[in-house]
């Protein structure tokens, strides 16, 4: 499968929109070593997912670059592949109105638990 790569030097977003990277949609171990297969694209995948805050608009007040922000299910576009002075990344855009939670600090596990 060839994946096209965009080169960019500088990679600016528009208005209120954040753009990620580093959202997870390979296996993932749980803090007990138990190995949960990759779910993406499937039913079994339907979670929020973390991801890195990558660029931010000018009109963007609620999060900052360089932050991690879990997003609600599917809020976000299909990846498009760029390569900066730091290497290949994928971005995605996602919706400002589906950002569930902000941290400083990278999630140490991804699993979503429901505590009902």
């Amino acid at each position: 499968m060839n994946i096209d790569v965009h080169k960019v030097n500088k990679l600016v977003a528009l208005h209120d929109s954040v753009l990620v990277t580093e959202m997870n949609f390979s296996e993932r171990i749980t803090s007990g070593g138990i190995v949960l297969p990759t779910d993406n694209m499937r039913s079994s995948g339907v979670r929020p997912r973390w991801g890195r805050v990558y660029a931010i608009g000018p009109d963007q007040k609620d999060v900052d670059v360089g932050q991690w922000i879990c997003v609600a299910h599917g809020r976000w576009t299909r990846g498009v592949t760029i390569e900066d002075h730091e290497g290949k990344k994928v971005i995605c855009r996602v919706d400002n109105n589906d950002i569930l939670l902000v941290s400083d600090q990278a999630p140490t596990d991804d699993t979503v638990r429901d505590n009902a």
